[in-house]
Formats: structure tokens, C-alpha cells, sequence
């Protein structure tokens, strides 16, 4: 199956395609108020943590070690991804957030590990949970 997950500037105005619209920075943007952004939800729990988001921002880490780390968050918590998973599988999922460069952000990573737990949980619904049982047919049962 496939899924649309595509981002977009908090800034930018709401568009009837952009589906579940979902604010995923651990910070409210500046000089907007909730009301006026057509928010399905904000979820900062899929975000980097603050201490990560902070060593990336003050130079302390490149963005190779950012990257790595917070694929580690997000693996050591795939509870985090369900509320997305659940907005993915309905229709398109648009990631808010106010960064300038949204490709130069937490988004390519997250929308990935969204992706592959999709992937992971659509693969395991096509395996049998287990073999057909047969009692009964087999030795004068």
C-alpha cells in the first residue's frame, strides 16, 4: 500500500488536499495563534527531544550524528508514531512545521520511520497467525 505524507510550512496557508494537517515541532510557532491554522493536531512527541534539538542547533553535533540519534529516539519509542500511522492509513498526512528548509529537518527522517513502521505493520498483517487447524481430520479424531 502506499501513503502520501508530504510537508508543508506552518505559515503556509491550509489547502483543502493538504488531509490530516499536523503541527510536529516541540516549540508553537511564533505570532500564530491555534485558531487560525486548521491544526488536526500538534504532536511533539515525534519530534527530537529537546537536549537533541539543542546540541544540533549550537553546532555541538553534525547532521549525520543528529540524524543517527534521533532515528534512535524514534526507534527506542515506536509508541511515538502511531497517532501519525493512524492519520497516514486514513488519507494524506501533511507534517507542519515552521522551519525555513523543511528538507534540513527532523521531517525527511520522520516521515521514513512513519513510512517503514506502515510497511512493517502492513507486512505483518499479511502473515498467517498461524497454521489452519486441521483437529479432528486427522486420525479417526
Amino acid at each position: 500500500m502506499t501513503y502520501d505524507i508530504v510537508f508543508k510550512r506552518i505559515y503556509q496557508p491550509m489547502e483543502a488536499e493538504d488531509g490530516a494537517r499536523v503541527l510536529v515541532d516541540r516549540l508553537w510557532p511564533r505570532g500564530k495563534r491555534r485558531e487560525s491554522l486548521a491544526l488536526t493536531d500538534w504532536y511533539r512527541d515525534a519530534s527530537p527531544s529537546p537536549a537533541l534539538r539543542r546540541q544540533y542547533h549550537l553546532g555541538e553535533i553534525n547532521e549525520e550524528v543528529f540524524s543517527a540519534r534521533y532515528r534512535g529516539e524514534l526507534r527506542d519509542a515506536p509508541e511515538s508514531l502511531i497517532p501519525l500511522m493512524r492519520h497516514a492509513r486514513e488519507g494524506r498526512l501533511t507534517l507542519l512545521s515552521a522551519a525555513r528548509d523543511l528538507e534540513d529537518t527532523h521531517l525527511p527522517l520522520l516521515r521514513e520511520a512513519i513510512l517503514q513502521a506502515l510497511h512493517d505493520e502492513d507486512a505483518e498483517d499479511r502473515e498467517l497467525a498461524s497454521p489452519p487447524c486441521y483437529r479432528g481430520m486427522l486420525n479417526d479424531e
